[in-house]
């Protein structure tokens, strides 16, 4: 048996305003055709299929019609689908009945019973082959709120308690139906320790304190954990089964250096024989001009030096992030940055500033009998002198005083 695993989607995302639908198009697509081209009996979906709890229409368009089309492609392709933190689990299960023509399972919410205990087997899909013999059955545990998990009394933690204990009453279901012969696939939404976060695009999800749950909630049983949450695709602890696929695209600039990736997963019997990367086509880039922040003047030559083909289609130009190491406030960067691009195929998303602290002051602090008797234009002049200048009484630049000048017109405060 041969399964895809890919999480992270965020369909409907934003990167500085830009609206991203035709990255995602063009990953969706060739998803579609690796199905086919690999031969693939199912699809793992690992959660934050969405960006947003309230998706646009035409980001869950996009969701729904993949689906369909993958379908068509691969007949007899299974699809099983969890909730992400990102996801909203209602709005992910309303469509199931519809779901299940396309042979798509989606679990949003943890099931309940009506005595209230949870309904794990509903958590235990089987997985078939295309001749329709159950080949492994698949825990499929959506992204975990405490209200989800059991209560466990007088536990030191309950939330991770609560985690390790449903993820082992669903295996000890799963085993329960299994054969010989018959593999045990894991699906989770989660933060590993270890795990490596991207910064500024992965949503903190502590809970309580909790930082991140350990790799012993999967026990030795699971050949395959298929993982969600984190967009670096990586090992957990360095064990080939447990695994991160991580994002089909980079959803910050943090992560321009990342091979976005799904994996396949061969199973024979109930055991992994490999698990391969299939690197995802970048649709568009996201150019970090330069690497690290530099002085304004080489920014400037760098920019002047982008080499965009002049044919690219608005949709693919390359989303532009300027860092620039400043020791002053410049406030006409945006200005003279736009100037340097003008004419050229990119999108500018981000201009990322860094100062030059040139002086400490041996004494910061200004007693609170003395800050009111200042006047803010006299707080601004010091906040300037201590952050930006060498000279205790330098004079800040009139454009800045101007400006600052203006925003107290139109504080009803200050007026008053």
């Amino acid at each position: 048996m041969r399964l895809i695993h890919t999480s992270d989607w965020h369909l409907g995302q934003t990167l500085h305003q830009f609206e991203r639908s035709a990255e995602h198009q063009a990953f969706l697509d060739w998803l579609a055709a690796t199905l086919v081209t690999q031969q693939a009996d199912v699809l793992l979906i690992s959660g934050d299929i969405f960006d947003t709890a309230n998706p646009s229409a035409a980001a869950q368009k996009q969701f729904y019609r993949f689906l369909q089309q993958a379908k068509t492609a691969c007949p007899h392709l299974q699809i099983v689908i969890i909730a992400g933190n990102h996801d909203s689990p209602g709005r992910l299960e309303a469509p199931a009945p519809l779901m299940e023509s396309l042979d798509a399972t989606v679990i949003g919410f943890v099931p309940r019973l009506p005595d209230g205990g949870i309904d794990l087997n509903r958590l235990v899909i089987p997985l078939r082959e295309a001749t329709g013999a159950i080949a492994a059955y698949c825990l499929a545990i959506p992204f975990l709120r405490p209200g989800d998990v059991p209560r466990i009394e007088d536990a030191h933690d309950p939330y991770m308690e609560g985690i390790a204990l449903l993820y082992r009453q669903t295996l000890d279901h799963a085993l329960s139906l299994r054969q010989p012969d018959q593999a045990i696939i894991a699906l989770g939404h989660c933060h590993m320790i270890g795990g490596e976060v991207s910064e500024s695009s992965e949503r903190p999800i502590v809970i309580g304190g909790t930082e991140a749950l350990s790799a012993n909630i999967f026990d030795s049983a699971v050949a395959y954990a298929a993982l969600g949450h984190l967009h670096l695709a990586q090992k957990v602890g360095k064990q080939e089964h447990l695994r991160y696929c991580g994002s089909p695209i980079p959803l910050s600039f943090a992560e321009v250096d990342y091979q976005h990736q799904v994996l396949q997963v061969d199973l024979a019997g109930d055991q992994v024989t490999t698990v391969t990367p299939l690197l995802v086509p970048r649709a568009v880039e996201l150019l970090r001009v330069p690497r690290q922040p530099q002085a304004l003047a080489k920014v400037l030559v760098a920019l002047t030096a982008l080499d965009i083909p002049q044919d690219t289609a608005p949709d693919y130009m390359p989303f532009l992030e300027v860092r620039v190491l400043l020791d002053a406030p410049e406030p006409n960067l945006r200005a003279t940055i736009e100037q340097a691009i003008e004419g050229k195929r990119v999108r500018l998303a981000k201009i990322d500033t860094h100062f030059v602290r040139q002086s400490t002051s041996t004494n910061n602090s200004t007693v609170l009998e003395e800050l009111e008797k200042l006047q803010p234009q006299h707080i601004f002049e010091r906040l300037y002198q201590s952050k930006y200048s060498t000279e205790e009484k330098a004079e800040v630049p009139a454009e800045l005083t101007t400006a600052f000048a203006e925003l107290l017109l139109g504080t009803p405060e200050v007026q008053s």
